[in-house]
């Protein structure tokens, strides 16, 4: 694996106070490109110091300015189904000696404003409410921020109890809001900042045929959910039939 040693700019003498920007790829679904795009993204939408690390089985191609290492393994019993818990990966309690605030982003997000509050709002876990059924804890784990090593107990209950767990949730973001928000530290962002483009982007139809897709007001960043990637929201195409993307400029413009 490569390791590199850059940071993006100076940081605090004082570890705790590092802004880590934390993202994970494995396998061949994303390319490099999607690393090197976040991290242009986040550079150009923050002022605040930081550091962005990249878990990953692949290094390839990924920009010197984004720090490697392996992803950790979740230790759990052989032949047991992936079904996306490799998240959970981030909340060993000793993530490769770093320290400070961890803000996650995944891969396919697209950052379209200043996300400087993403590193202050206060909270001791941060993630985005679920849109669809605001009624329940869960959130969506596009976009969460912790204290690297705090939450030491998620692996440790994960591991012990995953034969019950993986019936229980359906994957890592149930199962880390229910245990976050049992131990009463569960907060969610500001409605505004993270908007989904299925759900508030993209037109309905017959509207969606003939007008694109809108950006919404205050959003900070965009989520990418379900059959349409940042790709084809640049190009058009790749929603179902009851969603019609056309190309969106802003999105071509952010996502660089």
């Amino acid at each position: 694996m490569q390791v590199t040693d850059n940071v993006t700019r100076s940081q605090s003498s004082n570890p705790e106070d590092q802004n880590i920007v934390l993202c994970m790829k494995w396998g061949t679904k994303y390319g490099a490109e999607y690393v090197n795009r976040l991290y242009n993204m986040v550079k150009r939408h923050s002022t605040v110091e930081f550091k962005m690390v990249c878990l990953t089985d692949r290094t390839e191609g990924i920009v010197p300015e984004v720090e490697c290492f392996p992803i950790p393994s979740l230790a759990l019993p052989e032949g047991s189904p992936e079904r996306g818990w490799n998240k959970l990966s981030t909340f060993e309690p000793d993530l490769y000696g770093l320290k400070g605030n961890a803000l996650f982003l995944d891969l396919d997000v697209v950052i379209v404003d200043n996300i400087d509050g993403f590193f202050t709002h206060p909270g001791e876990f941060l993630i985005i409410h679920d849109w669809k059924r605001p009624w329940r804890i869960t959130g969506n784990s596009s976009v969460y921020r912790f204290k690297l090593g705090e939450f030491s107990g998620i692996l440790p209950y994960f591991r012990e109890n995953f034969d019950e767990i993986r019936k229980k949730f359906r994957n890592e973001q149930e199962y880390l809001s229910w245990y976050v928000d049992n131990e009463k530290k569960l907060s969610y962002w500001p409605a505004s900042w993270c908007k989904s483009y299925k759900y508030h982007c993209l037109q309905k139809i017959p509207l969606a045929f003939f007008k694109p897709p809108v950006k919404p007001q205050d959003a900070k960043i965009i989520i990418f959910h379900g059959e349409v990637n940042p790709p084809d929201a640049v190009n058009g195409g790749g929603g179902k039939w009851y969603r019609y993307v056309l190309p969106s400029d802003w999105i071509k413009d952010a996502w660089q």
